[in-house]
Parts: structure tokens; C-alpha cells; sequence
């Protein structure tokens, strides 16, 4: 990598971190003053790992559903296209260890789900294609590694 992208993904070393691990990506301030912040947060290892669709794609709806209840602050949840991670858009709220908390309790929330939430053919875009049980595996093996979400090299 020599030129510098447009995209902040594109200039990170993804041979060189160490999932899983949740990342500041960056801070985008407004013209009012509210700040988003944009946290990577990776559950496979880059290039050796990857979410199956199915478990995926559930967890994205779980998570959607379930973060937004231990915080207003969510703008967007969204499952990176390599099936490695998602990000997280949160507006003026920037207590990194405190987003650490709210994943836990999401993924804590996943882990007691009984069913995957709009997972029907009027609210989803793919509703055939979804795993509960995919789903609370990548989340259960992401809290497995909590300790180490801060560590991203």
C-alpha cells in the first residue's frame, strides 16, 4: 500500500490485527457540533476467518434490535462485506470502554434470543437465509474473547 485511499479499511494493515477486537475507525464532527463516531468492531481474524451468511445475517438483526436498547446513540449497526465484522456508527458518544459494555449486553441479549427478529419475508430482504444458533455461536465465541477487545496489533 502506497496511496493513501479514501476509505479508512482500505489503509489499515489487515495482516497486522488481531481479532477479534473492537476500534475507534474515526470521528466525523457536523457542522452543529455532534460528533459520529465509527468503531470497527472485527470477529474473524481477516483473510483466515469469516461469519457464515446465515449466522451473519441473524446477528445483524439481533444486534440491530438489542443494542438500541442500551443506548439512544446508535445511527447504524452493519455487517462488513468480507463477513469479518461490523460497524457501529454512534452519535456524540465517545466513551470508548462504555461501547464495550453496550456490545456485551448486545451480544449477552443475542445469546438469550429465541427467535431472530424480523425474520419474515415483509421486513427482511432474505428472510430464508437465517441461523439463531449461527448467530449465538459468533457471539458467544466474541464474549469469549472480551478481554481482548481492546487490543487491536
Amino acid at each position: 500500500m502506497t496511496e493513501k485511499m479514501n476509505v479508512e479499511s482500505f489503509n489499515l494493515d489487515h495482516t497486522k490485527v488481531k481479532a477479534p477486537y473492537v476500534r475507534l475507525v474515526g470521528i466525523t464532527e457536523g457542522m452543529n457540533g455532534d460528533k459520529v463516531y465509527k468503531y470497527d468492531i472485527r470477529f474473524k481474524q481477516p483473510n483466515k476467518e469469516y461469519m457464515e451468511m446465515a449466522g451473519l445475517h441473524s446477528l445483524e438483526h439481533l444486534m440491530a434490535e438489542n443494542i438500541r436498547n442500551h443506548t439512544d446513540s446508535v445511527l447504524d449497526i452493519g455487517p462488513m462485506g468480507c463477513q469479518t465484522g461490523f460497524y457501529l456508527s454512534l452519535i456524540n458518544h465517545e466513551e470508548y470502554d462504555d461501547v464495550l459494555i453496550i456490545l456485551e449486553k448486545t451480544l449477552n441479549d443475542v445469546l438469550k434470543a429465541e427467535a431472530v427478529p424480523a425474520c419474515n419475508e415483509v421486513q427482511c430482504g432474505w428472510a430464508a437465509n437465517h441461523s439463531l444458533e449461527g448467530a449465538k455461536e459468533i457471539a458467544e465465541e466474541m464474549l469469549h474473547h472480551k478481554n481482548e477487545w481492546h487490543e487491536v496489533f
